[in-house]
């Protein structure tokens, strides 16, 4: 098919194929509540879904909830989350945000995205990530697939995080945002990679500004 000229048109063909590519698409982070999801969101800054799964069950044996979490000793939770880097910026974070969770949210992880990203170490990707996984509420993260992705289809040219948020969620209903963000990921890491995008194996080469000839 010619390519369409119109970003919000490609957007709508690429949420439908990668819908049907990628039916199932799930946060790769493992986490039974959304103080799990808060906690390994945070450690997966500038770490691998997989390191940080090997990490989170100590911790969230370790300290299960906000108020354990928020009276814990600093040093042991730097040696648990080393592995993951940064640890001591992180631990200064989950720290802060446990401590605020339980102060001004009763111990509760709020939903509103306002009040998510008043928590130490928790910006607007964080805070989309647990509103649309943990909670089901419309949230539209952009990591550094997403944003990669989003910019060889032409849906935007942005390289603000924000700004590539409002404009990929112009484009799609709110009950799509998550979902869509996942599916993007999942294509980043598996097709569409940094270095060189498998352009051949690719089910959005005939609408792709980008896609190499093959």
């Amino acid at each position: 098919m010619a390519k369409p000229r119109a970003a919000k048109t490609r957007a709508g063909i690429v949420d439908e194929r990668l819908t049907e590519l990628y039916p199932e698409a799930e946060c790769e982070l493992d986490h039974e509540t959304p103080f799990q999801l808060l906690v390994a969101t945070i450690l997966s800054a500038q770490c691998t879904d997989v390191r940080v799964n090997l990490v989170t069950p100590f911790v969230f044996a370790k300290w299960p909830t906000p108020q354990a979490l928020a009276g814990a000793d600093r040093g042991e939770v730097e040696e648990v989350i080393r592995s993951t880097g940064f640890f001591r910026a992180k631990t200064n974070s989950l720290l802060g945000m446990a401590q605020r969770v339980c102060d001004t949210f009763g111990g509760e992880v709020p939903r509103e995205l306002d009040d998510l990203t008043t928590l130490p170490g928790v910006g607007r990707k964080t805070g989309n990530v647990v509103r649309s996984v943990a909670f089901d509420l419309p949230g539209l993260p952009v990591d550094t697939h997403v944003g990669r992705l989003s910019r060889r289809l032409d849906l935007t040219q942005e390289d603000d995080p924000v700004k590539v948020e409002h404009t990929l969620s112009s484009f799609l209903a709110p009950d799509r945002w998550g979902r869509f963000s996942l599916r993007l990921i999942l294509h980043g890491r598996r097709v569409c990679v940094a270095r060189k995008p498998r352009c051949q194996d690719c089910v959005l080469a005939d609408v792709c500004p980008s896609a190499a000839p093959f």
